[in-house]
């Protein structure tokens, strides 16, 4: 069961590769995904990324959690469920 992390405080310039090349240090990762606002395209300065295992998602928090993504330190935790609005 793959397990979805939640990634904030990203640089601006973060794409979905930075993320993917990052979080594969911990293990495989199925998916990954920088936010953007719809109206300016821009990163919202977050991110998900999924994890092919839980092992590997508990991995990543303890390994990547407070490291620096260019030149910003990032907070990864696991994801929340979706609320509908």
């Amino acid at each position: 069961m793959a397990t979805k992390l939640f990634v904030g405080n990203l640089e601006y310039t973060v794409t979905a590769d930075d993320l993917r090349e990052a979080f594969s240090q911990a293990g495989t990762v199925a998916d990954a995904v920088v936010i953007s606002d719809k109206m300016s395209g821009r990163s919202r300065g977050f991110g998900f990324v999924e994890m092919s295992s839980d092992e590997e998602a508990k991995a990543a928090i303890e390994k990547i959690n407070g490291t620096e993504i260019k030149g910003r330190k990032i907070n990864v935790n696991e994801a929340r469920p979706q609320v509908t609005r």
